[in-house]
C-alpha cells in the first residue's frame, strides 16, 4: 500500500499546487495526448523486449504494489527445511535423501515448511545443490563457484523488468515532446481562429510535455525502482541458501550452518537466534512450531 499511498500525495501535491496558483484542472485534461504517450511507450516497450518479459512486467508490477517481499515466516521455514535436510545427510544415507530431493512436493520434509514448497524455482535450487552434495564429488568451491553464476544468472533475469521499465522511463520525455508537436501542429492550422481559441490549443499542445516528464519521473522510474527493490529482496533467499550448504560443506553442524545464513536476512526480518532455534527443533509449522509459538519465542529473546 505505500507505492499507492505515495502516488496519492504525488498527485494531490501536483493538482492542489497547480490549483492553488489559479490554474484549471481542465486544461491538464488532454487525454489524446496522453493516449499518445502511453501508447507509443507500450508499443516501444513491446518491440523491445520478448513478451515473456512483457508478462513478467506484469507481474512484477502486482509483486511491487503488493510488496510482496520474504516476510519472516519465509526465511525460518526456509532457514527450517535447510536444518532439516543438512541433519538427514549428516545421520542417513544418501537413498533415503534422495527421496526428499528427488520429488520434493511428496517429501514429508518439504510439506513442513509450505511457503518453501510453494516456491518451485527456489525448491528445486535448494534439491539441486543438496544432490551435488550427496554425490560427494563436487569441492565447496568448486560449489561456491557454480552457485555464485547461477544466482547471477536469476538476479539478471529477475531484474529484466526493471530494467526494461527505465529505459521506457529515460524515454518518455522524448515521447512528451512528439506528442507536443503534435499538438503544435494542430494548433499552426487554427491560426485564423481567435486569440482564446489558439490559446487553448497551444496550452493542450504543452500539456504533452509536461505529461511526458511527469510519467517518467512521477510514476514509471519510482515504479521500476521499487520493482527491483522487492525483485532482490525476493533474491536474497538464494543467497541464503548458498552461504548455509557452504558452510555445511566446509564442516559446520547443522545448527551453525544456518546461523550463516541467517546473517545474509537484512536487520529489519532477521529473526534472532532464539526463534531460528525454537523452528528447527519443532522442525516447521506443520510439526506444531505455529507463528504464535514462533512469535512468542522471539518475544522471550
Amino acid at each position: 500500500m505505500s507505492i499507492l499511498f505515495g502516488f496519492i500525495i504525488t498527485l494531490a501535491s501536483l493538482l492542489g499546487g497547480f490549483t492553488a496558483l489559479g490554474g484549471h484542472i481542465g486544461v491538464i485534461w488532454q487525454p489524446w495526448e496522453f493516449v499518445i504517450i502511453a501508447g507509443m511507450a507500450l508499443g516501444i516497450y513491446i518491440v523491445a523486449n520478448p513478451w515473456k518479459v512483457v508478462i513478467d512486467t506484469g507481474v512484477a508490477t502486482v509483486q511491487a504494489l503488493a510488496v510482496a517481499v520474504p516476510k519472516q515466516r519465509h526465511y525460518l521455514d526456509l532457514l527450517g527445511l535447510l536444518h532439516a535436510l543438512m541433519r538427514e545427510v549428516r545421520n542417513k544415507g544418501r537413498n533415503e535423501v534422495e527421496e526428499h530431493i528427488d520429488d520434493p512436493s511428496s517429501s514429508e520434509i518439504f510439506k513442513n515448511f509450505p511457503t518453501v514448497l510453494a516456491n518451485d524455482p527456489l525448491a528445486h535450487f535448494v534439491c539441486d545443490y543438496f544432490r551435488l552434495i550427496i554425490m560427494g564429488s563436487a569441492r565447496p568451491h568448486e560449489i561456491e563457484s557454480l552457485m555464485d553464476e547461477e544466482i547471477e544468472t536469476i538476479v539478471r533475469s529477475k531484474l529484466k523488468p526493471y530494467n526494461s521499465l527505465i529505459v521506457v522511463a529515460e524515454g518518455l520525455p522524448a515521447l512528451g515532446i512528439v506528442a507536443a508537436v503534435l499538438g503544435v501542429i494542430k494548433a499552426m492550422g487554427s491560426l485564423d481562429q481567435s486569440p482564446r481559441l489558439l490559446g487553448g490549443l497551444i496550452g493542450a499542445a504543452l500539456v504533452g510535455t509536461f505529461a511526458g516528464i511527469f510519467l517518467s519521473y512521477g510514476l514509471v522510474a519510482p515504479l521500476a525502482h521499487k520493482i527491483k527493490m522487492v525483485r532482490e529482496q525476493r533474491c536474497r533467499l538464494y543467497v541464503i541458501v548458498k552461504q548455509t550448504l557452504l558452510a555445511f560443506m566446509n564442516g559446520a553442524l547443522p545448527q551453525i550452518a544456518i546461523e550463516h545464513g541467517r546473517k545474509m536476512i537484512g536487520p529489519g526480518e532477521r529473526p534472532s537466534i532464539d526463534v531460528v532455534e525454537n523452528e528447527t527443533i519443532s522442525g516447521g509449522i506443520a510439526k506444531g512450531g505455529s507463528t504464535e509459538q514462533v512469535a512468542r519465542a522471539g518475544a522471550r529473546a
